[in-house]
């Protein structure tokens, strides 16, 4: 078996990427990952989801969008770190908002099937004997 990729047994060459790479993957994976797919998408591509966490956290703060060539990205700023906190904490909060309406929804849905149920019940008391 010749394979090559981190599993393979042998050292792998590290690999760099442009923006528009970066961005690609992300896009990929974010794609992937909602049919669950993520991690078979990262073992073909031969990346690591810390990857797409620090390429995400990057994208967030506008870092990827117009770097060229061979520009080193440096560390993010404090402003830049905070904007990427605060879109994460976006996405985590308006995920929990939709969960919850879906759920009131159905409990509205519940709530009116169990008052049909009971107007369909007869008024006589049923007795435990028989």
């Amino acid at each position: 078996m010749s394979s090559s990729g981190p599993r393979a047994g042998g050292p792998t060459p590290r690999r760099s990427f442009t923006s528009s790479q970066k961005l690609e993957f992300l896009t990929s994976y974010e794609t992937a990952c909602q049919s669950n797919e993520g991690g078979a998408f990262l073992r073909r591509e031969g990346l690591y989801s810390s990857q797409m966490t620090e390429w995400r956290r990057q994208r967030d703060a506008g870092v990827l969008q117009g770097k060229k060539v061979g520009e080193s990205i440096g560390k993010l700023s404090k402003d830049q770190a905070e904007t990427a906190r605060l879109r994460r904490q976006l996405e985590v909060t308006q995920g929990r908002l939709e969960k919850t309406e879906a759920a009131l929804e159905l409990m509205g849905k519940l709530q009116a099937f169990l008052e049909n149920a009971s107007h369909d019940i007869p008024d006589e008391p049923r007795s435990g004997k028989r």
